[in-house]
């Protein structure tokens, strides 16, 4: 019998936190027929506008079982009227699992489905939602989270992730390799993996430090301490520090880290480089710091990533 996947939406839904894992489903009831039946639902059914002005048809709110319900983000704000009744449909909900995509964790949360629980939503809502939400355990870094029934992602592309997780977890790891190679993404990101890279790579949230940025990314090799950042940056170490920690939400340790795991990763996955060497020139220094800098961000060390990579 296939798994029921009720996707919410709503007035102002972004497109993609409903189509990325609609997607996902879709292609694996492809591949594997009378896996999942979809349907999008809102609490008056019929078409729902999109933030990008495109609509969706969808089912209404009812009582009816699912097996997974996966709550799209968007600007909640000016969906009021329809989220209260979604956070009360929430509360009640007849679903095996839970799950919600960006901002559609305030909506989980304010059901109280997440307090008590570990939990992630996009970086630029984090601080509003851990005043907000005092009882659930933020996780700001990672891309997607799994407590027990309850699923939450980080913004966007990261409900994709979701859904491929998803699929591993009811069918296996080779039906969601198969999604993943349909749809061209990577056959399920760790969710351990930092979603604060592309806040990094863009400089922070005002680009204050995008120079830096790339000066470090050309330096990776050498030591790059606080002391020689923030010299760079022309700060003292001190100020430097906690205004970059501001900006990116992640500290410059952390942040030079980042960087060399993303560089150490292309190199692993695209190179036929030795991993020692890989080590030296992006600034790990040898492979065994490297292999646990992989299983601390990516859940598995270089040299599985690269054997997947060739698959």
């Amino acid at each position: 019998m296939p798994r029921a996947v009720a996707v919410v939406i709503f007035p102002g839904f972004q497109l993609l936190d409903a189509a990325g894992p609609v997607s996902a489903f879709e292609i694996a009831e492809r591949f594997r027929p009378g896996s999942y039946d979809l349907a999008p639902v809102a609490p008056d059914g019929g078409p729902v506008e999109s933030s990008s002005g495109l609509t969706l048809s969808a089912r209404p709110l009812d009582g009816a079982p699912v097996d997974t319900v996966v709550v799209s983000g968007g600007d909640i704000g000016g969906a009021m009227p329809e989220a209260r009744r979604i956070v009360d449909w929430l509360r009640s909900a007849p679903a095996r699992r839970v799950a919600s995509v960006c901002s559609g964790a305030f909506l989980l949360a304010e059901a109280g489905l997440l307090d008590g629980r570990r939990a992630t939503t996009h970086w630029d809502s984090t601080d509003h939602f851990a005043r907000r939400y005092p009882r659930v355990t933020l996780d700001a870094e990672r891309i997607f989270i799994r407590d027990g029934d309850v699923w939450t992602s980080a913004g966007i592309t990261a409900g994709i992730d979701l859904a491929l997780a998803m699929i591993e977890d009811d069918h296996g790891p080779a039906l969601a390799r198969r999604v993943a190679q349909q749809l061209v993404v990577h056959q399920r990101r760790p969710g351990g993996q930092s979603q604060f890279s592309a806040l990094v790579e863009l400089g922070g949230r005002t680009g204050r430090f995008a120079g830096l940025i790339d000066w470090m990314r050309d330096h990776l090799a050498e030591p790059l301490t606080v002391e020689r950042l923030a010299d760079h940056a022309a700060m003292s170490p001190r100020n430097f520090a906690r205004a970059f920690t501001v900006e990116t939400g992640t500290t410059p340790a952390r942040a030079v880290e980042r960087l060399r795991l993303e560089m150490a990763r292309t190199a692993v996955e695209t190179t036929p480089a030795p991993l020692d060497r890989i080590a030296e020139t992006t600034g790990f220094g040898d492979p065994g710091r490297m292999r646990r800098a992989f299983l601390r961000a990516f859940g598995q060390p270089p040299g599985s990533l690269r054997r997947a990579a060739r698959r």
